[in-house]
């Protein structure tokens, strides 16, 4: 996600209870709720604390960020939510799986989410234009550019190439992601195949 992205959010949409709060606390807590570990999330943090920045929230001064990490371990993200939720903080921001269990914990505490995934095909939203309830946030639509990442892979490699797509079978939109490539990779393969057919018979 680009940074004014993530300024937007947070300075925007993401800013209701932080200014609706205000005078209620002298510090404002953010949850940061992730399905990854802290190490393999390093460059999110600082491009979060960046933007954060940008819109006049810094970390240990005027809002306190309490991070909750699930190390790769989805199950472990429900408790996490419900104390955040106990903690009563002002927006939750989490992503991908995160953002499923933040929506699941509360419907009252803004969450902003930054997913892959189609918000609206997975429940998160209810559309994109008017997305309702307590939940916002941007998307990749990593399932739909599945076709333009076959097409990269072919003008990279050998047509002929044995290609592989890893996915986290846990995640929301793995079955999905894999359907739209898989589908976006048949038309590519099947000439080749005929091609082997059709020299056989010759």
């Amino acid at each position: 996600m680009k940074r004014w992205q993530l300024i937007s959010l947070l300075g925007g949409t993401a800013a209701w209870p932080l200014v609706a709060r205000a005078q209620k606390r002298r510090m404002q807590v953010i949850g940061f709720l992730s399905s990854r570990s802290a190490k393999d999330s390093a460059l999110q943090v600082a491009a979060f604390s960046q933007a954060l920045s940008e819109a006049d929230y810094v970390e240990g001064q005027n809002v306190e960020i309490d991070y909750r990490w699930a190390d790769g371990q989805y199950d472990r993200l429900p408790e996490m939510a419900a104390r955040l939720v106990g903690r009563q903080v002002s927006l939750i921001f989490a992503g991908g799986p995160a953002a499923h269990v933040a929506k699941a914990a509360t419907t009252t505490i803004p969450i902003v989410f930054v997913s892959g995934e189609d918000p609206v095909e997975f429940g998160l939203v209810a559309s994109l234009n008017r997305p309702g309830g307590n939940v916002k946030g941007v998307t990749t639509f990593n399932a739909v550019v599945g076709s333009k990442r076959i097409e990269l892979l072919h003008e990279l490699v050998s047509s002929s190439a044995l290609m592989a797509l890893l996915v986290n079978p846990k995640y929301p939109s793995a079955e999905s992601e894999t359907r739209e490539t898989q589908a976006a990779a048949r038309p590519r393969a099947q000439p080749r195949h005929s091609e082997r057919q059709h020299g056989k018979r010759n």
